[in-house]
């Protein structure tokens, strides 16, 4: 008998698809060709622009701003176009450690305070100040000269100020600062002080910035300055204040102590200048401020307005003062002296006790003088002695002045010799 047939069911499994359409569709676009083209151009792009950046920055730093002209080549403004460019910001760190336990009042002895001849070996301190504005291109000159100085550097504080400055003064102060402070012959210190007085004039304009209608208000706002740096920096223990122009090219090391040797309240050199014609050096005389009174400069002075302030080296007021800067001979003794009556203040140095006493730089007409002329007009008023070394020379930098009062003066006085010869020989 046949068996039965069991009835069958056929069961079909199915595995259900996975739900992942969108990776599987980035995995797909991954591996084609065009998707490793793509990012091949891109890192090949990115790459390039990374070494043109770098090629950029390397050509950056050879790149000059200025005119193509070498720096000992240009004038006075072209100097202060070079410079005046964005100001690098400078930082000061004004914070000074606190004694907790300091007593609340103190006690300053200024009679121990001496100014004597023999001030280094007496440990006499002495401070140094300079007025600063659009100076960078000197400042370098400037340092090099005082590390040079002879005098023991721990006894020497230097004071600036810089004021109304339109290019990098500060910035490179706070460079040489630094460099002379990391040197081996640091100073005991450096005080910066910061004070504008207001735009009087054009500083890029030389003959402006020189010129006589210039003189009154420049010369108190000149006064003004140096106070302010006077008062700020001047400490009881300093015995001499050696007031520097930053302008000055050569100067010696011994500058100090030969000043000091003098023992006298105020003394100034003679200040010339450098200039080359064809070859040959005509030494230029530059400080006509500092003078010997005459009887026709007196007899100006009282026929003029007490607020008028007179300006040597310009012809619209002849005065026939005696000045200092026209006579002298660096072959003859550099020590002699003469009484002064004005002087100049590119190189001065000054017992200390002087400014104590209250005679600083007038910011006004002083017996028709004012800044450093009107200092000695107050000075010899006090009964100070004044003097200059008419063969003591420090050389300051060529402005490129035109002559004028005192170039006028001497051309007369010239005139007048070449008469006299001339008659001699006639006779």
């Amino acid at each position: 008998m046949p068996k039965p047939v069991a009835d069958t069911i056929n069961v079909v499994w199915k595995v259900a698809p996975l739900s992942l359409p969108y990776i599987q569709r980035i995995l797909r676009q991954t591996f084609r060709a065009r998707f490793f083209l793509c990012v091949f151009i891109g890192s090949l792009v990115l790459l390039l622009s990374q070494a043109i950046r770098d090629a950029t920055g390397d050509i950056q730093r050879f790149y000059c701003f200025g005119p193509a002209v070498p720096p000992m080549k240009l004038s006075q403004e072209e100097n202060h176009i070079w410079w005046a460019h964005q100001v690098t910001p400078v930082l000061f760190n004004r914070h000074k450690p606190i004694e907790v336990n300091s007593p609340s009042v103190t006690g300053i002895d200024l009679n121990d305070v001496k100014a004597s001849r023999d001030a280094a070996a007496n440990k006499e301190r002495i401070l140094i100040l300079t007025p600063l504005r659009d100076a960078v291109h000197h400042l370098q000159k400037y340092f090099d000269i005082i590390l040079d100085l002879s005098y023991p550097h721990e006894l020497i504080d230097l004071g600036f100020l810089v004021g109304d400055t339109q290019d990098e003064t500060l910035a490179m102060l706070a460079i040489e600062t630094e460099r002379v402070q990391r040197s081996k012959r640091a100073f005991r210190s450096i005080q910066i002080v910061l004070k504008d007085f207001g735009q009087l004039f054009d500083q890029e304009n030389i003959e402006e910035r020189h010129s006589f209608a210039a003189q009154g208000l420049r010369r108190k706002a000149m006064g003004k300055a140096r106070n302010h740096l006077l008062y700020s920096t001047l400490k009881p223990d300093h015995s001499w204040v050696f007031w520097k122009d930053v302008d000055v090219v050569e100067s010696p090391p011994s500058i100090l102590e030969d000043f000091i040797s003098h023992d006298k309240d105020v003394v100034v050199p003679n200040i010339w200048f450098h200039r080359y014609v064809d070859g040959v050096d005509v030494e230029g005389r530059f400080d006509y401020n500092s003078w010997q009174e005459s009887p026709e400069g007196l007899e100006l002075a009282k026929s003029l307005d007490r607020n008028i302030v007179l300006a040597e080296g310009y012809k619209e007021y002849t005065t026939h003062r005696k000045y200092m800067a026209t006579i002298g001979s660096q072959a003859e003794n550099r020590d002699e002296e003469i009484p002064l009556d004005g002087i100049g203040g590119v190189s001065i140095l000054v017992k200390a006790d002087v400014h104590r006493s209250g005679i600083n730089f007038p910011c006004y007409a002083f017996e028709n003088q004012a800044e450093t002329e009107g200092f000695a007009k107050m000075a010899k008023r006090a009964g100070y002695e004044v003097v200059g070394l008419p063969n003591y020379v420090v050389w300051h930098i060529d402005t490129e002045e035109k002559p004028g009062n005192a170039a006028v003066e001497d051309k007369e006085k010239n005139d007048q010799d070449e008469v006299v010869n001339n008659d001699e020989k006639g006779k």
